[in-house]
């Protein structure tokens, strides 16, 4: 019979994928001996392989590029990294070695961008597209950036007052954007976006504060949907309304020649995933070319700030598994060595899944059970995969530790779990290391930070001033 862990994956899984195969019984991912990393550095271990982030750019990159030159599109394309995926130094060195532009949440983001054009990562000719609900340090930010000569800086206008306040700050003219308020699914509790400005007001906007006044370049309408580019009537709809806004703004405004559509890749989670990426922005770039050339307007060039897909598949975790409570008849609880609520905060919050399997035992026999943290908190569990209702691990053995993987965790997990503060039941925070690789193909690694210690969370709770 096929009780084997590997023979469960494989008649569940096309398997070994890209990324995923099999080194005897221990898993590897991108060829990294995951079992050594567990045996140098132990557990709880979170790590992010910085490769990856660079393939997915240009990977994208080539999609549009691929795209306009099948649609004979004659304009430009420019990936911009949203930073509130991960602001993490050692993200955007890896980010901007690949000639990208960067989209900005608040007004920390700004500094972030200083210390980028001081260090040379970024340069006078970057786009900085400046996203989100603007006051006081955030306009001042902004303002600075642009009174100090960086003329590509963008603040994308998300309510009428934004520029009247920006228009005080900075000194002479600046190109801005406006930003579209989506209609969201008929499923959501509200009817619109929080963000941006409605479709039908948008023209009347421009004609009334921007027009005229000769400080005010209009350069991009952006257009973003919090569900993400998918393929459905919901999406498509919502595209071709933004593209109305487009062309009726653009016989309006000559200056206007961008057209930023957000963020919203998938990346995988799961190994049953599937997205025809390719597919996708054929689509999106075909019917903005047709509405442009019907309505004989310019198309527009083309902006987005992808931030899951840039970093979310460089990143993992791994786990011990401590002990095995059997609960009763049916339930068995394999408990691991961390907290899903500190360190896969998005697990418990909106029930997101990533991508879990077992890291080493792939040829012994398998068994149904649920995970849970160490945490005295009833949500501190892991039930089940994407496609699948139930969690199948090797068995539980006291004398054969078991480790598990999650994987494409790299997109905000650290910010929402509160990277270097305080976590709940003070769990502490895993050890995070780094994994490049050289121009001959050898692995490096290194400690980004330790484990937590008791001393650091008694200093944060005042204890150790």
């Amino acid at each position: 019979m096929n009780t084997k862990y590997s023979d469960l994956i494989n008649q569940t899984y096309y398997f070994p994928q890209e990324e995923f195969k099999l080194n005897k019984d221990n898993l590897q991912f991108h060829n990294i001996d995951l079992m050594k990393l567990v045996e140098t550095y132990g557990t709880p271990l979170k790590f992010t392989y910085l490769p990856q982030i660079s393939n997915n750019i240009n990977k994208a990159k080539s999609w549009f590029r691929k795209s306009m030159e099948k649609n004979k599109y004659e304009a430009k394309y420019y990936y911009c990294y949203c930073t509130k995926s991960s602001h993490f130094e050692y993200i955007m060195n890896e980010a901007f070695k690949n000639n990208i532009h960067i989209e900005t949440s608040s007004a920390f983001d700004i500094n972030i961008v200083e210390n980028l054009l001081e260090k040379g990562k970024i340069n006078k000719s970057t786009y900085i597209i400046c996203n989100g609900f603007k006051r006081d340090q955030y306009i001042d930010n902004i303002a600075r950036l642009v009174n100090n000569g960086h003329k590509n800086t963008i603040p994308i206008i998300d309510n009428y007052e934004e520029l009247d306040l920006l228009q005080a700050q900075i000194n002479g003219k600046f190109k801005i954007g406006i930003r579209i308020a989506a209609e969201e699914e008929p499923k959501f509790e509200f009817y619109t976006s929080r963000l941006g400005i409605g479709y039908k007001n948008i023209v009347p906007f421009y004609k009334k504060e921007i027009k005229e006044n000769k400080n005010l370049e209009l350069k991009m309408l952006h257009f973003f949907i919090n569900t993400g580019i998918n393929d459905n009537a919901y999406y498509w709809n919502e595209l071709v309304k933004c593209i109305k806004v487009y062309v009726a703004l653009k016989k309006e405004c000559p200056t206007l020649d961008g057209l930023n559509i957000g963020g919203g890749f998938p990346i995988k989670n799961s190994l049953a995933f599937e997205y025809d990426y390719q597919y996708m922005i054929d689509e999106i770039i075909n019917q903005i070319k047709i509405a442009c050339d019907e309505a004989e307007v310019d198309v527009p060039n083309i902006f987005t700030e992808f931030g899951s897909f840039t970093v979310g598949e460089s990143g993992g975790a791994i786990y011990q598994v401590l002990y095995q409570k059997q609960q009763n008849d049916r339930e068995k609880w394999n408990m691991i060595d961390s907290s899903f609520i500190t360190t896969l905060p998005d697990t418990w919050a909106i029930n997101k899944r990533f991508i879990m399997l077992a890291i080493n035992r792939w040829n012994e026999t398998y068994e149904r059970v649920l995970l849970g943290g160490m945490t005295c908190d009833s949500d501190d569990y892991y039930n089940s995969e994407q496609n699948m209702n139930a969690i199948y691990l090797p068995k539980y053995n006291k004398e054969k530790p078991l480790y598990l993987g999650f994987f494409n965790t790299g997109a905000y997990q650290e910010t929402i779990g509160g990277y270097g503060g305080l976590h709940h039941c003070l769990i502490p925070q895993p050890k995070h290391i780094l994994i490049d690789r050289d121009e001959n193909g050898i692995l490096a690694t290194e400690v980004f930070s330790e484990q937590q210690t008791a001393e650091e969370v008694l200093r944060i709770l005042g204890y150790n001033k």
